[in-house]
């Protein structure tokens, strides 16, 4: 037990529905959809949500707030405040298929296109920023937003302060291939040619949101990926509060793994050596199930052996596009994780 562990028990009895009577495990009641909370960023997040939603009601997005590039890094540099392109990518992805839903969708991914300093910036980047300022409160405000737009889910920054990602890195200059670097910036380590060896953020040990907290805490099941790995996926962990609440909450646990290495920044990595990355990062961290495409897995000894040190077992099934895209199908994704929701899970009250 840490430090912080007082901390996890305060909000464990903050956490709305605990002891009810007649209530199964978390708090639910019986017919009650599954707590889900799925961590990362970018476009592997979104695929994780847009599946998710197709499976339960009850859904939780906890985002990473390092980024600084693009639209958000811009807002980042001149407003201070958290980069929202990830938070505006996990809405989006919460929309429901309907037309409101749909057209809300897009509307808030729309770029401008312009001459002038709104070139390249997202509506949605626009929305959320203009609602922090006006309501002060970034869990608020992307509450707000959530309910403008008709999402089927809530939306939560991982911290409260905006960080810096570091890497040290293998071979940054080409020309001295040997050498390690400190590289700053996650859209600098997504793109870096060299080796990550490993990743911290800056402000160390920053603040968790304590609502991103609790929904661990309170969760059924936590899913963490498919996304970045040093950028999306690593920093979670990197937030001594957030990594606590993952280590001791009651929840399964599922990791859910790329299609493909990412150019740059996992560049030639096997599906088994994202896990011992993963495992340096978070040696406490406990997992229940790896989920995999079958296709993406040319070892599966080799990946049975590094989900073993976690405590998991690995689940293969299609979940890739037909259109050979190294993107994630979300109906086959749905399929995959309804399957170990119901393989893999305790008896839940919404069985």
């Amino acid at each position: 037990m840490t430090a912080r562990t007082p901390r996890l028990s305060r909000l464990r009895r903050l956490t709305p529905g605990r002891g009810e009577e007649g209530a199964g495990r978390s708090g639910r009641r019986r017919g009650a959809t599954p707590k889900v909370v799925a961590l990362g960023g970018g476009q592997g997040l979104s695929a994780s949500l847009a599946a998710l939603r197709r499976i339960t009601g009850d859904l939780t997005a906890v985002v990473t707030v390092a980024d600084d590039g693009g639209s958000s890094g811009r807002l980042r540099e001149e407003l201070g405040v958290l980069p929202p392109g990830d938070l505006r990518k996990a809405l989006a992805a919460l929309c429901g298929d309907d037309d409101w839903g749909q057209t809300w969708a897009r509307v808030i991914q729309h770029r401008f296109q312009s001459e002038g300093d709104l070139h390249g910036h997202a509506v949605g980047n626009l929305l959320i920023v203009a609602l922090w300022e006006q309501l002060g409160d970034p869990v608020q405000a992307l509450d707000l937003v959530g309910r403008l737009l008709g999402a089927q889910g809530r939306v939560l920054p991982m911290s409260a302060v905006p960080l810096e990602l570091q890497a040290m890195v293998r071979g940054h200059d080409p020309a001295r291939p040997e050498d390690v670097y400190t590289v700053r910036g996650q859209a600098t380590v997504a793109l870096t040619p060299g080796e990550v060896l490993s990743v911290q953020v800056v402000p160390s040990a920053p603040p968790a949101v304590p609502e991103a907290v609790a929904a661990v805490l309170d969760a059924d099941w936590v899913v963490l990926g498919p996304g970045s790995w040093f950028s999306s996926v690593i920093p979670h962990l990197l937030v001594p509060e957030l990594l606590d609440a993952l280590v001791e909450t009651k929840a399964r646990r599922v990791l859910s793994l790329n299609l493909a290495p990412q150019p740059g920044e996992t560049e030639g990595f096997s599906p088994q050596r994202h896990l011992e990355v993963l495992a340096r990062h978070a040696p406490k961290l406990a997992l229940d199930v790896v989920l995999a495409d079958e296709a993406a897995v040319p070892d599966r000894e080799s990946l049975a052996d590094a989900a073993k040190r976690f405590g998991a077992a690995v689940e293969l099934a299609p979940v890739a596009r037909q259109d050979g895209s190294p993107k994630h199908d979300p109906e086959l994704l749905a399929a995959a994780y309804d399957r170990i929701f119901r393989m893999h899970g305790r008896i839940g009250p919404w069985r």
